[in-house]
């Protein structure tokens, strides 16, 4: 291991607002954070929107810059690549971030019913091909966990430039009659326009000049993926839908039988 990987290892456990539980600690069961992230990291009652897969954590930073009336949490289990966020966090001095080192597998064991308002998926891990598709963090195991956290008919937004992922997401999203917030596969080609047709995407939110600020949420927040993907030309998918606790999300063939 490199001195600057070893160095900022180090740096990262410092961040009083970065979680990193051992695995045997959590597996099966319940994190002391659990139920208790707004009393005991942000203290205050703000809503909690959750980055999954956050990598260097752009979009946890860059949203917590936006909306600094709602608190944001990154979650990834590579430590090395979110010291990157911790640290700009530190820098702008953004108190309204955290971290939490963990798989997403995991995820049930540190957040307690209600306790979400919306999560983000940036760029995940497509796990191309059928036989790999119940890995993905759009699959109805992993939908119907954050259905346990997630308030009732919170948004999920999920980026990719993968289209098999979109596509699978949109038609899990369509098949299970869950509304369907935006769609687009062409991010970066959106108008303001377009947003107004739609609905908010934050509905909490109506002030006027509303729809730029979304549109500049999801256009100029970049992940180090997003940015090699536009450099190539790739165009960039997006999907925003709303869970429902008592529609439990499966496969199309599980709803035939």
């Amino acid at each position: 291991m490199g001195k600057n990987k070893i160095a900022r290892w180090a740096e990262l456990g410092t961040f009083s607002y970065v979680i990193q539980p051992e695995t045997a600690g959590v597996s099966g069961k319940d994190h002391r954070i659990k139920g208790n992230w707004n009393q005991e990291i942000f203290k205050n009652n703000n809503p909690v929107i959750l980055e999954l897969g956050c990598g260097k954590g752009e979009y946890t930073t860059g949203l917590a810059g936006l909306f600094p009336d709602s608190n944001f949490i990154g979650v990834d289990i590579k430590g090395a690549r979110m010291w990157r966020g911790a640290k700009t966090a530190s820098m702008n001095q953004l108190k309204n971030v955290a971290f939490l080192r963990t798989r997403i597998e995991f995820i049930n064991s540190f957040f307690a019913r209600d306790e979400v308002d919306e999560i983000w998926i940036t760029f995940p891990d497509p796990h191309p091909g059928k036989k790999n598709s119940n890995k993905r963090l759009t699959c109805p195991w992993f939908l119907n966990i954050y259905g346990n956290f997630l308030k009732e008919k919170g948004i999920v937004h999920l980026k990719t430039d993968n289209t098999e992922l979109y596509n699978y997401t949109k038609r899990l999203v369509t098949d299970n009659g869950l509304e369907i917030v935006f769609v687009t596969n062409d991010t970066h080609s959106l108008h303001t326009d377009d947003l107004k047709l739609s609905g908010n995407i934050y509905p909490r939110n109506c002030e006027p000049g509303f729809e730029e600020l979304i549109l500049k949420v999801i256009t100029s927040i970049r992940t180090h993926y997003e940015a090699k993907f536009l450099e190539k030309g790739m165009p960039i998918n997006y999907l925003a839908f709303r869970l429902e606790r008592e529609k439990p999300v499966c496969d199309a063939w599980e709803k035939r039988e």
